[in-house]
């Protein structure tokens, strides 16, 4: 493996003009990258105890036009489908990569999830100062924990369970550049770690805790 699992150039991908450059670029050069990832992380997500976690690297089958601003592998305990399950990501937009959990949309839970995590809000205030939270996947935008306190995760999950759409991400974004200096072994450390921080919130929120 390269030293360095991640480049620059690897985020460049989403400057790629047109659905079928960019998606030749997406497979030829990302999705290799998020099948290593998946088989090494779902095998350790696996490892928490909690079900068989399999990886699920984003196909963007559906887009005919508008080419895809960012992509993932997720992590969700079904061979079929993760949406509607609560999951984890690895991902990149063209400015950062990210790690999370996600309740996204399709979930039919989002009103049990949001009262178990306001219980439970320290489960998520008491995370490192580095993460964040956001309340939409389809934005890249995040603010962290530290800076919005436990007034703004409180409002976001109040969102989650009255807006139909609203959604709850938590997790730690690392900034292009960052991605690109850390070593292959330092990467993979630096996801484990965050992985690690997140399974106790992840327990919360499927009921386990």
């Amino acid at each position: 493996m390269d030293k360095y699992f991640w480049a620059k150039d690897d985020f460049d991908v989403f400057s790629i003009e047109g659905l079928e450059n960019r998606m030749e670029a997406l497979q030829n050069k990302i999705q290799p990258k998020f099948a290593i990832l998946g088989r090494h992380f779902a095998d350790r997500l696996s490892a928490h105890g909690t079900d068989e976690f399999f990886p699920h690297v984003a196909k963007h089958a559906r887009r005919t036009v508008n080419p895809p601003r960012d992509s993932w592998v997720a992590f969700a305990p079904a061979k079929r489908g993760y949406k509607a399950l609560p999951h984890f990501q690895i991902g990149l937009w063209g400015t950062h990569l990210f790690i999370i959990v996600a309740v996204i949309y399709e979930n039919p839970d989002k009103k049990g999830i949001a009262e178990r995590l306001s219980e439970q809000l320290d489960s998520l205030t008491t995370l490192p100062a580095s993460y964040i939270v956001s309340g939409d996947h389809m934005k890249p935008d995040a603010v962290s924990i530290d800076a919005t306190g436990s007034e703004g995760v409180i409002a976001l999950l109040d969102r989650l369970q009255t807006v139909k759409k609203a959604e709850f991400l938590v997790g730690r974004h690392l900034s292009r550049e960052e991605a690109a200096s850390m070593s292959t072994d330092e990467f993979m450390a630096f996801a484990e770690e965050t992985f690690d921080c997140l399974l106790p919130v992840y327990d919360i929120i499927i009921g386990r805790k």
